[in-house]
Parts: C-alpha cells; sequence; structure tokens
C-alpha cells in the first residue's frame, strides 16, 4: 500500500496578490511530495491557470459585507457559516496535515473549518498592515507569517517574518541582468495590480509622450489596462508614436519585467516582491484605498533603500510623473544603482522559509499563538 502524502489546504481570496503567493508554495510543496489543495471562490478560481495542474481547486462559499444591498448584507453571515460547515465535512472526509490562509474573504471558510476541528493552521500577511479576514483569525492561528516588515500587527501577536513568495517564472529570473538605460531601444513596464490601475492608464501615458523625442523613439511599453481602459489607452499611444503593447493581463510579467529598464507600478505586495526579486528600478504609486493604506508601507523598503521612486497619488500629475521618468531614463549609472540596491532588499528565499513553517507545523514543531 503507497504511503499517504501529506496534505496541505490553501485558502486565498480572489486577487493576485493572495494567489501568486500561495502559487508559489504549491509549486515547492508538491516539489516536496506534499498534496495541494486550494480553497477559494469563483473570482479566485480565475487566478488558478499558472497553478500546477496536480493542485486540486475546491470552489468554497462565502461572501463579503463590501458588495452588495442590505439585505445581500445580511445574509454573509449565513453564507459564511454554510461555507465553513461545508469546508468543515471535506476536511474529515480527507484531513490536512496543514491548512494555511492568504487573506480575503474566500479564505474564511477554510480556516475557520481548521479551528473547528483543531488542525494546525496559519496565515501569511503579504502586506505590512493585515487585511480584515487576516487580522480576525491572527490570535486563533499557530503562526502569523509576514510578507512585508515591520508588519502591524494585533497586539499580544507575533509574527514570523520570511517574505512574500515569488512565482517560480520570477524565481527563474531572480537577480536576471540588468541592461541600463541608453541610446537604443529600452523597456518600461506599467502594471496597475487588479484594482486601481485606472489612474495609471489615464497618467503614464501622456507622461512618457511627454519625454524627450530621443527617449520616445527608442521605448518598448507594456502596459496593464482594464478591459474598459484598453482600447482607449492603445490608441493614445498609437497617436503619439509609441510602440506599445496594452493588455489586461500580462502572462509572461515576469520575462517582461527582466527585460525591463523601469517599471512603473502601483505598490501591490507580489508587485513589490516581484521587483525585488529581479531586481529593477521602480516609480511606485501606492493605491490610496488600500486596508490600512498598506500600500505605502508595501512601498517603503524599496525607497529606503534608494530603487524606487515613490509617488503618492495625491501628488501624481502628467508632469511629476514625465520628470521621474527621465531621471531613471536619462541617468545609466543611477538606474543601474537602483537595480542593485532592489535586489539588495529582496528576499528570493521566502518560499522556501513559508514551506519550512508549513513542515513545522505539521511535525507538531510550530510556536503556537492559537486561542482554541
Amino acid at each position: 500500500m503507497a504511503e499517504r502524502k501529506p496534505l496541505l489546504v490553501m485558502a486565498a481570496g480572489g486577487t493576485g496578490g493572495h494567489m501568486f503567493p500561495a502559487q508559489a508554495l504549491a509549486e515547492l510543496m508538491l516539489r516536496r511530495g506534499w498534496r495541494v489543495k486550494l480553497s477559494t471562490d469563483a473570482r479566485g478560481a480565475r487566478y488558478t491557470g499558472g497553478f500546477p495542474h496536480s493542485v486540486e481547486i475546491e470552489q468554497v462559499t462565502s461572501g463579503t459585507p463590501a458588495r452588495g444591498g442590505m439585505l445581500a448584507k445580511a445574509g454573509v453571515p449565513f453564507k459564511v457559516a454554510r461555507g465553513v460547515l461545508s469546508m468543515a465535512a471535506r476536511m474529515r472526509r480527507d484531513r490536512p496535515d496543514v491548512v494555511v490562509g492568504f487573506g480575503g474573504y474566500p479564505s474564511i471558510p477554510a480556516l475557520g473549518a481548521a479551528r473547528l476541528l483543531k488542525l494546525p493552521r496559519m496565515i501569511h500577511e503579504q502586506n505590512g498592515v493585515l487585511g480584515r479576514v487576516n487580522r480576525f483569525f491572527a490570535p486563533k492561528v499557530d503562526v502569523v507569517a509576514c510578507g512585508i516588515w515591520p508588519t502591524d500587527l494585533p497586539e499580544g501577536v507575533e509574527g514570523v517574518h520570511v517574505g512574500n513568495p515569488v512565482r517560480l517564472a520570477v524565481r527563474e529570473r531572480a537577480g536576471a541582468g540588468y541592461i541600463a538605460p541608453g541610446p537604443y531601444p529600452m523597456s518600461v513596464l506599467v502594471i496597475g495590480g487588479s484594482q486601481g490601475a485606472r489612474m495609471l492608464s489615464d497618467v503614464v501615458p501622456p507622461a512618457l509622450a511627454g519625454l524627450p523625442l530621443e527617449i520616445v523613439c527608442n521605448l518598448r511599453v507594456s502596459h496593464q489596462a482594464r478591459d474598459e481602459d484598453g482600447a482607449r489607452v492603445a490608441t493614445y499611444y498609437a497617436e503619439n508614436g509609441l510602440n506599445a503593447d496594452v493588455q489586461p493581463f500580462f502572462t509572461d510579467l515576469p520575462a517582461r519585467m527582466s527585460e525591463a529598464q523601469l517599471v512603473i507600478s502601483r505598490s501591490g505586495a507580489s508587485s513589490v516582491a516581484d521587483i525585488a526579486v529581479i531586481g529593477r528600478p521602480s516609480i511606485l504609486i501606492p493605491y490610496p484605498h488600500a486596508t490600512g493604506d498598506h500600500q505605502s508601507a508595501n512601498a517603503r523598503a524599496l525607497v529606503e533603500a534608494g530603487a524606487a521612486i515613490k509617488i503618492p497619488e495625491s501628488r501624481l500629475d502628467i508632469d511629476s510623473l514625465s520628470e521621474s521618468i527621465r531621471a531613471i531614463l536619462e541617468n545609466e549609472q543611477g538606474a543601474i544603482q537602483m537595480a542593485r540596491a532592489a535586489l539588495g532588499v529582496a528576499r528570493p528565499e521566502a518560499t522556501e522559509d513559508l514551506a519550512a513553517l508549513v513542515e513545522e507545523l505539521a511535525a507538531g514543531r510550530g510556536t503556537s499563538a492559537a486561542q482554541d
């Protein structure tokens, strides 16, 4: 009879910020001989295309009080309770060795069921400020793993700094050779994350078009824009003589980042981690409506290291952005120094460190913070 493989159940909400670290952990745990299941909702299932095929995707019932009318919000607790009980039944049939939550409302059923069944459990927080769900579960899990340090934690809760795991496609390009900007073809990558990208679609194209002609004629732009903004952004670039590829999502983002002389981005945790691991100069524009202004906290390490220029959205305009872009693309040595500084704050070993915590928990060696 074949030996039973240990089972990891991961739970994550439907954004790249939650899903990419989960994907990175899944890739490694499979190589270490584990079975892996991912628990998410229909929205999260859209982000699972890059996951290894052997990861079993389980869609769960959850809900968020942030959406819908009064009636929908009143039904959220009942919806969540059904999701927790359903997940508990599944876990009784196929008992996980460890349950890891990555944040977002769809992670509630798995973490709730794990607490109900007293299973080893942990959360990983990607941002410098805990999201609502992770803040709720932080005192109720065995380990709180943190992607950004320091992380704002609830009183009495201790965190373990592991960094933010990056996908294998990113790790394969860790420290990729950087070609400094100069009088030859240069690439600029513009990424907005899963929310708040409209501002970048409004300001970045005219900021790039306003650069000196000798820079404009050498630029190749990869711009991630919402579906509803894509056509107008692509038209603007074309009408202003800029070579641009505009898409709602780049499946080859790590390759584009490794080819870029400059990255212009929101400062979501996964974006910041990718920029640091690959090692690229960046201009970061934190999403101002993120919970607890966590995107500003995410940007801090790169900015303080001299690897990034941070522009608060309240001070973002075409001229200021254009000036910051010029400061990087016209300064070869400065750009090289920024790329090196980014590598200096990277944690490419984050996936291994998170996997080690999982295995310690499975072996009963995890530091318990849970209050049952």
